[in-house]
């Protein structure tokens, strides 16, 4: 009775052929190739006179892999690997500017995605007319504008403007759902009595600071810059003394003491 070596048994001093390509991670295929063309020959034998694949055999694959992974073709590696007078350093070298190289196509090619992609999605942004029939008569588009004007150059505008081009119309109305519902609460609250820097007025200042960092980050020193303007610009304290009188000071107010419960000193506090 014979027996035949199915190209896939272990063998005391080397690795069959497939024990190999499943080792190394490539196909029986690619390393008969090698073979034929006498890149990676393998030395061993077994006693049914089947090549097998030694210790040296592998490590010489894993040297043709990582070249391969370089761009180097075949026959460079051959030459790498078996010419003792190839300038190795000079080779990766060459390797490397043109690695370099592909890595620079690359970006360029992401940005150019992105680029497409931000082109994309601003064709589904909200028009002024229809940002006005979501957000209601407050609204005013002009304001748009005068924040451009005023932030456009600044990373927190860039940063909001990627989450408006992402925006659908659910989207904008579940804002204007929140927006309402928060100030409702602050109203509600003050008219209670609610004493700033209590807890209940502490939450108060968070969820409102949640609410604007949906947009942009918002740290307890952006929060408080932004409340000033709650009372400096006629236009905010319209807007909140409309929903309750004297709702633009308080807010003013739980977001100063909620920062000075932080370690902040909201007198001093800086756009950071």
């Amino acid at each position: 009775m014979s027996v035949v070596d199915n190209g896939d048994m272990d063998v005391d001093d080397g690795l069959t052929v497939g024990r190999t390509a499943e080792a190394v991670g490539i196909s029986v295929r690619t390393l008969h190739h090698w073979d034929a063309i006498g890149l990676v020959t393998p030395a061993g034998r077994t006693w049914s006179d089947y090549r097998v694949y030694c210790a040296s055999d592998i490590a010489r694959i894993q040297q043709v892999l990582m070249y391969r992974e370089l761009g180097l073709t075949l026959a460079e590696v051959r030459t790498l690997l078996d010419d003792p007078d190839a300038d190795l350093g000079e080779q990766l070298d060459v390797q490397r500017s043109l690695l370099s190289e592909r890595i620079d196509r690359l970006r360029h090619m992401v940005a150019a995605v992105d680029r497409m992609k931000e082109a994309h999605m601003s064709e589904n942004r909200l028009t002024a007319q229809q940002q006005a029939e979501i957000l209601g008569d407050d609204w005013d588009p002009a304001w748009e504008s005068e924040a451009q004007h005023n932030w456009g150059d600044t990373p927190e505008w860039e940063q909001s403007e990627k989450v408006k081009n992402r925006m659908t119309v659910d989207d904008w109305k579940r804002v204007k759902e929140e927006t309402d519902r928060l100030e409702a609460d602050l109203a509600s609250a003050m008219q209670a009595d609610v004493r700033p820097g209590s807890d209940e007025a502490n939450a108060l200042a968070e969820r409102h600071r949640d609410s604007i960092g949906q947009w942009f980050t918002v740290t307890h020193q952006k929060q408080v810059c932004i409340a000033r303007m709650y009372v400096q610009d006629p236009r905010f304290q319209e807007h909140y003394d409309k929903r309750a009188d004297g709702l633009a000071a308080w807010l003013t107010a739980i977001v100063d003491e909620n920062a000075r419960a932080q370690g902040i000193d909201p007198d001093t506090a800086t756009w950071e």
